[in-house]
This record gives structure tokens, C-alpha cells and sequence, in this order.
């Protein structure tokens, strides 16, 4: 993974520098190990290459940007699993930029970028373009009148009136000519099945998934290996610094539901075992939610109560007792959850991260996180981008044993596993189950292709732009483009049940891969967003998530 950052600016257009240092900056905290800059001239115009890297592929070490003796250059942000050959020893922004070389059209880089399996984001010769779910992060600024000039950046240096960044779309290889901005179609997902089940389908399960029905049986061993395959990819080869041997190389973002839970097991048989993983587990200390404990509901008939907090509420005790107002929902589920790993995984060393997150901490933060948030500026955009930047970072506690007294403890992970991508598709949404009672099978199928259609313009790429701020990549095993097509064709009877009650026919098919694979616990386990498991949202009051942030 990497953080790159290209402009080109006229020759006679004086631009700021420390503009371009602070992006450059901004850029390098994506990758620690190497950074490097390229500065061509061409015609009247100037441009500049600059490329960090984060070392997670090849034995040796690896400075970016690639450049040809013929001139040609790649910057790379990406990892590619599958459709190119690389071995465990190489790194793949070397064997990409080779094949790259070789071909003379854009219909030949379209067609290449199509056959890889990988998230990334990229810019070489003046091709750029993201992956088509959208799992790297590249931002765009076109030039305007006040700003006439061209900028790509993995993230950018906070809101600033010297640009106007926003997402590259996905639906395109981009290519930048002297004068015009041409666009090849770039490799989509598969789209969601369209056939619906009969009027009178019987229902597949009682109230439990104790028993699965024949025609599941084949689907669901599939799930399993399709998913077993795609963590696979993403936990392999993962170089290990000789001064961390036998300390962790992969931890995952965890909350104790069936998502995290599942890919948790999955990544175990993959690593070796005498290497711990680390278990990521966030939680925040939340005024709000504290004073509606200590205080009860202003209004108990509701079942939300609005409550402010003013600073004296925030100055006073908050922290009387540590232990408890660390125990949010997501913590209470981790720790359960990790009891049940330990007993399925006994010869693995399971780090249960503690990351605790005093309130003063999480607001000196927040201007920090809207900086690498940026462009998008919604309160849960925020709420969001908290949880994962303080998750990420892995700053917390372990214990030996639940009854030991914690001990400080950094993960030294470089790869964070992420389970995003199941709810969108295996319909995980309380959405999908109102799209069911208004509009019946039709309706959930619609819906379905709007999550697919909808995962590269929503978060991936503020994600990947928060995680990645501490040197870090997030991969994300739902998302494999395998398991995205194989889910995608499966018809829709197959995955969910909205018939069924909550934490039953939600993720149907996922919860009896769970309870297949020996997950009880998690298999029955109900959504539950981050933000709201981890307490990182609504710490002030009760704030919608779609109101813009303040200025």
C-alpha cells in the first residue's frame, strides 16, 4: 500500500508550494518506509510524481515511484491477489508496471486492469483510476479558474481553499491527454440475480439454524470456500520485520459480530500458529450516554431520550469507573466472542486489544480526522472515521486472562482485516426488510443492486484514507471481486429470509456458514453499525447522521 500525489500546473501559473509540501506530507503517513518524488517537464507544463510506500509485498525494499528508461511511470496504491503472477518474494508494483510497459493501447490497460483481482488506485504515464469497488482511496481536483491546475492524491491535507478535491468515480480507466480528459469503461461487479422465488416458497428454517435444509447445503460449503480463499489471499505472504518475529502481522477490526467473527476463524488456519493475532476492539467514553445512564431517560415513555451535554458534565467525573463506561455493546460481544475463538482455536495466542478512548482524547483528535476524512463532512461520516482512526491505530490493553489486570499493549499489524461488505450483500439491512414488506422479493433484489452499485461512492474510500494515516491497510475479504460474483449470482431465496425473525433470516446463508464452522455465539448475533457499538456517535446530542459538519 502506498500514498501518492501527482499535479501538473502550467509553467507560467506560480503555485504554492507549501500547498504542495503539505499534500505531499499528508500522502508520505501512508507509507513509512520509502518516499520518493518525480518531476517532468512537457511542453508547458510541470509534473510531479510523488509516491510513499508501506512494504507489504517482496523481500526488498521498494522505492516509488517506478520509472522505464523510456520515461514511462507508475504509482501504485494497491495489492493484487489474483489474474498476475507474483511470487512470495516479489513485489507486485514491479511485475505491474512490467506488464504495464508492454502494452501500447488504453483498450489494453482497460482490459489488464479488468483481469486483476485487488484493490488499488493508480496513475501511470497519465492513466489513472481506482479499482471497481473503490477499496483505495484517490481523490481529483480539476482545475478551475481560481485554481487552474491538476491534482490526484490518495488523501488530502484537510479542507482547504486551494483545491477542490473529490472521489474518482470507479465506472472508468481515466486518461489524461494534453488538452482533454478522456475515459475507457472500466471492469464492473457482477450484477445481483434477478430471479425471484416462487410465490409460495415454504420457509427454509424454523426460528433457529440448528438445521439446514438440502438445497442450501451446496451454497453454503461454497460461501466457506470462497471466503476461506479470499482471506487466504489477503493474510499471506505478509513480510515480517526480523525485529518483531513472533509478534502480530494481522489483526482484525473487531467487534464480536458474525462478520468480523467469521473471517477471525477463517484467517487462523492461514497463520502460522505460534503468531498471535490481534483482535481491535474500540470503545469511547461517551457523555451523553453516560448521563443517561447515571441520570435515566428525561422522558422514560420514549425510547430515545435527547440529552446535551454542557462542558461541566464533560469536566466533572466522567471516569469514576473505568471498566464500565469502557463497556459498550461492540466490548461486551468481543469479549464473548473471544471466549468462543479460544475454546474452537486453542493453540492460538488471541490478543483482545482493549482500545479505550477517553472523551478529551477523541475531540482533540477530530480535526485531525475531518482533515483526512475529507471531502465528505457528515456527523456520521465522523462518528465513523473515529472509530476506525483510533482502531487502527492500536494503541490499548491486554490481558493474559479475562480476570488479569491489563497491561499496555501496541499492535505492530500492518494489516488490518475489515468485514464491510457482507450486509450490503447478503442482505444484512434493516432497509432490506422494509423493502420486503413494501414491495415483497422485487423490491429486496433492487435493493441489493443498489448496495453493490452504491460500495465504491460511500465509505471505502474515507476509510481507507483514515486506516491507512497510521502507516496500516485495511483489506476486506467480503469484497473480493470472487466472492462479490459468487454471492452476486446466487438468487436471493439463498441469502436471506425476511420472513424470518431478526438475527435468523438477516444473512441467512452467513449465519449458517457461522453455525457451521462451530461459531454459535456469533452466528445469532443481530447488526449492530460501529458507531453505535463502539459509543462513538452522538457524544454531544442527538444529532442526524446526514447533517453537514460545521466549518
Amino acid at each position: 500500500m502506498c500514498g501518492i500525489f501527482a499535479q501538473i500546473v502550467h509553467t507560467g501559473f506560480q503555485h504554492c508550494e507549501e500547498l504542495t509540501q503539505r499534500l505531499r506530507e499528508a500522502n508520505a503517513t501512508r507509507g513509512p518506509d520509502a518516499r520518493k518524488s518525480c518531476c517532468i517537464s512537457c511542453s508547458q507544463l510541470n509534473l510531479e510524481f510523488f509516491s510513499s510506500e508501506l512494504r507489504l509485498r517482496g523481500n526488498d525494499p521498494v522505492v516509488q515511484p517506478h520509472k522505464s528508461d523510456s520515461g514511462s511511470l507508475l504509482c501504485w496504491n494497491g495489492e493484487i491477489f489474483a489474474g498476475l503472477d507474483v511470487r512470495a518474494d516479489e513485489n507486485d508494483g514491479i511485475k505491474l508496471f512490467e506488464q504495464l510497459h508492454s502494452l501500447e493501447t488504453g483498450d489494453q490497460v482497460r482490459d489488464f486492469f479488468a483481469s486483476i483481482e485487488g484493490p488499488y488506485a493508480t496513475a501511470q504515464k497519465l492513466f489513472f483510476s481506482r479499482d471497481p469497488l473503490g477499496r483505495r482511496s484517490l481523490l481529483i481536483h480539476r482545475p478551475s479558474a481560481t485554481n487552474p491546475y491538476f491534482l490526484l492524491a490518495s488523501v488530502s491535507a484537510g479542507p482547504d481553499p486551494g483545491y477542490s478535491f473529490e472521489e474518482l468515480d470507479t465506472g472508468h480507466i481515466h486518461c489524461l491527454d494534453i488538452a482533454t480528459l478522456n475515459e475507457a469503461n472500466d471492469a464492473e461487479p457482477t450484477k445481483v440475480n434477478t430471479n425471484l422465488p416462487p410465490s409460495d416458497l415454504p420457509l427454509p428454517l424454523g426460528d433457529n439454524l440448528d438445521i439446514v435444509p438440502a438445497w442450501l447445503e451446496e451454497p453454503l460449503e461454497n460461501l466457506i470456500t470462497q471466503l476461506n480463499h479470499s482471506v487466504m489471499l489477503k493474510v499471506r505472504d505478509i513480510p515480517q520485520d526480523v525485529l518483531l518475529k513472533g509478534q502480530s502481522r494481522v489483526a482484525v477490526l473487531f467487534s464480536g459480530g458474525i462478520d468480523s467473527t467469521i473471517l477471525t476463524l477463517l484467517a487462523d488456519r492461514h497463520i502460522p500458529r505460534d503468531e498471535p493475532i490481534d483482535l481491535l476492539n474500540v470503545a469511547f467514553e461517551n457523555p451523553r450516554k453516560i448521563k443517561v445512564q447515571r441520570k435515566g431517560n428525561i422522558n422514560p415513555n420514549k425510547k430515545k431520550s435527547k440529552v446535551k451535554v454542557s462542558e461541566s458534565d464533560t469536566d466533572t467525573a466522567l471516569s469514576n469507573s473505568v471498566v464500565a463506561e469502557f463497556m459498550v455493546p461492540d466490548r461486551v460481544t468481543g469479549l464473548s466472542e473471544v471466549e468462543e475463538l479460544r475454546k474452537l482455536c486453542p493453540g492460538r495466542v488471541w490478543n483482545f486489544v482493549e482500545i479505550n478512548v477517553p472523551y478529551h482524547e477523541s475531540q482533540a483528535a477530530r480535526q485531525h480526522v475531518e482533515g483526512l476524512m475529507n471531502p465528505v463532512r457528515t456527523v456520521m461520516d465522523l462518528s465513523l472515521a473515529l472509530a476506525l482512526y483510533f482502531a487502527s491505530r492500536g494503541i490499548g490493553q491486554i490481558r493474559s486472562k479475562p480476570e488479569d489486570d491489563p497491561t499496555p499493549y501496541t499492535s505492530t499489524a500492518r494489516v488490518l482485516i475489515n468485514g464491510l461488505g457482507s450486509d450490503e450483500l447478503l442482505g444484512g439491512y434493516g432497509r432490506h426488510r422494509t423493502a420486503f414488506n413494501t414491495g415483497g422479493w422485487a423490491a429486496v433484489v433492487e435493493e441489493l443492486q443498489l448496495e453493490i452499485d452504491r460500495i465504491p461512492t460511500r465509505n471505502l474510500g474515507r476509510d481507507d484514507r483514515v486506516i491507512s494515516s497510521h502507516g496500516k491497510e485495511t483489506r476486506h475479504p467480503f469484497l473480493s471481486l470472487d466472492v462479490v460474483s459468487f454471492l452476486a449470482r446466487l438468487p436471493v431465496e439463498y441469502k436471506m429470509d425476511p420472513r424470518l425473525p431478526a438475527g435468523v433470516g438477516d444473512k441467512m446463508l452467513l449465519r449458517l456458514t457461522a453455525r457451521r464452522l462451530g461459531l454459535v455465539e456469533a452466528s445469532g448475533r443481530k447488526k449492530r453499525a460501529m458507531q453505535f457499538g463502539s459509543h462513538s456517535a452522538r457524544m454531544e446530542g442527538d444529532e442526524k447522521g446526514d447533517k453537514l459538519l460545521e466549518s
